[in-house]
Formats: structure tokens, sequence, C-alpha cells
């Protein structure tokens, strides 16, 4: 299989260059070779920008992980462009390069996040939840997944990846949070009764090679484990994984004072669940939190 994938250097992305079959191949489009050749070698051809293609015919796949992370910083008028425009714009125009051609690829799978349904209570969610909270993390999935779905034709089905919290002890929001709890210092955020929709990053890296090679899939597919916890227990299960106490909780007003709107991703949650990828017949390895954490070797 001839497979086109953005943000392969990203936290998803790499693991999951490592981890196709043999036999497909892999093009990766980034903005610095050099960097990702050191980083990730051979696993992959390069390529620096979409202009050399006239259309996307030679490829059986698309697999669409690229955009600016989320919670690196506050969420100034310019970050919330960048976010935006990063996943908007290369989508579009993957898009654009699918309509062009008379061979469009099978399958196209772009990036989502579960901040498509925006806030919620302590209500089981799925993919047929349709009562979203209207704020900025739904705003920007619901126009990203709009332009993903363009590409859907007799020829190529989509599938739109609603992402919760990666966990990988090699990046993303639990090397983030790791620090303080080695210090003793971790704890519930606000009253800590919003959930938190976490998946293992093996779990995550197989989810997206089942559903690419899935003939029958398409449409949104939530990439969170069926166990969702509430940040109370995430924090007492991690500190427990690290061996340190759970004594410290950060007052609401505190997280809003440092993060800003950032600050609704952390104070807000959504109790999601994988319906659909598990109607779909996939298997998760990692179910349970204390487990998950444990199969990291967090230190």
């Amino acid at each position: 299989m001839q497979i086109l994938m953005t943000g392969g250097t990203g936290l998803i992305g790499s693991r999951l260059l490592s981890r196709f079959p043999e036999g497909h191949q892999i093009t990766v489009l980034t903005r610095n070779l050099a960097e990702a050749q050191m980083a990730l070698g051979r696993r992959a051809r390069w390529l620096s920008s979409l202009k050399s293609l006239s259309n996307l015919d030679e490829y059986d796949a698309v697999i669409n992980l690229a955009g600016e992370p989320i919670a690196d910083s506050r969420w100034s008028t310019e970050q919330k462009e960048r976010i935006c425009q990063s996943r908007w714009e290369i989508t579009q125009k993957l898009v654009d390069l699918c309509q062009a051609g008379n061979n469009p690829p099978k399958v196209f799978l772009s990036g989502s996040a579960i901040g498509y349904y925006g806030r919620q209570g302590d209500e089981f969610i799925s993919e047929y939840h349709q009562d979203c909270y209207d704020e900025f993390s739904h705003r920007l999935c619901k126009k990203w997944e709009e332009i993903a779905l363009q590409a859907e034709s007799d020829s190529t089905r989509v599938c739109l990846l609603r992402t919760g919290i990666v966990l990988s002890r090699r990046g993303g929001a639990l090397v983030k949070m790791m620090p303080a709890f080695k210090f003793g210092l971790g704890g519930p955020m606000g009253n800590g009764q919003q959930y938190m929709s976490w998946i293992h990053i093996s779990d995550m890296v197989a989810a997206i090679l089942f559903l690419l090679e899935q003939p029958d899939c398409q449409g949104p597919y939530n990439l969170t484990a069926p166990n969702p916890v509430t940040n109370q227990e995430f924090s007492q299960i991690l500190a427990k994984a690290l061996h340190r106490p759970c004594l410290f909780r950060m007052p609401a007003f505190v997280v809003r004072i440092l993060f800003d709107e950032m600050s609704d991703l952390l104070l807000y949650g959504q109790r999601v669940l994988p319906k659909r990828l598990q109607e779909a017949g996939f298997h998760f390895q990692h179910q349970h939190l204390d487990e998950a954490l444990k199969s990291l070797q967090l230190r």
C-alpha cells in the first residue's frame, strides 16, 4: 500500500511509522527534512511540499495527523489562529489533491479530537452524541472534520479520528504532568470530578492501522479507551504508579490564572466511549488506566 502521511514526526505519527506492516511504502510530508531524517531515518520517503503533486492518484491512502500542538501555549488570538489554520489548510490541500485526480486514494484518515463534543458532564458520550457544547475546541474540530469529509466519494472513504489524551512516556500530556507528580506535588485540578478520556499510544496506533485496513469503516471514531476516569482518579492512579503521594489540589481559579481560556481543557471533561470502534471489531490491549500506566514503565 502506498501511503501519504502528514504529522509523521509528532507523537502519534512517529510511533505509527515504526508499526506499519511489511510491504507498505510511506511518504511523509514534513517542513524539516533534515530533522525528520535524523530522527526517523529510513522508515519513510520524505516530502517537503505538496507543490510537486498535481493529484494523489499514486497513493492508496492518506493519513492526515498534522497540526500545531493545542496545549503548548496560552490561547492568544494569534495562537488560536495558528492552531486552526495548521489543521484546516493542510487538510484542504489534501482534499483538493484527492479531487483533482481520476483515481483518488481509497481511504482518507484525518485527525480530529474529542474536543469536538465540547465540555460535557458525566454523561457517556459516543459518536452518536449530537448535543455538542459550542466553544473553541468544538468549532476547531467541526470545521476540520467538514473539510476532511469533502474527500468522501464512491472511491474514497473518510475516517475521522476523534482522539483523546494519548498516554506515552515519550511526549504528550503525560510527560508534562509527571514532573509535579514525581516531586509529590501532583493532584486533581478544580473539583477533580471532570472526566478524562485517554488512550494508550499502542492502542492509538493499532486503531489507526485497523481503520486503514477495514473497508467498511467510515465516519467518526472515538479513539479513547473504554474506561474513562475522573481527574481525581487519574491523579491518584498516576501518583500510585510513580510511588508518590497525591496530596495537593490545584484550585480552579489558579488553573484559570495559569492557562487562561486553555483551562477549559483541564477543568471540563468528556466521558467518551469508543462505541463505533468496538462495534467494528477493534479490541483494546489497554482498557484500564492502572494497567496502561504500568505498561509504560514510568520512572
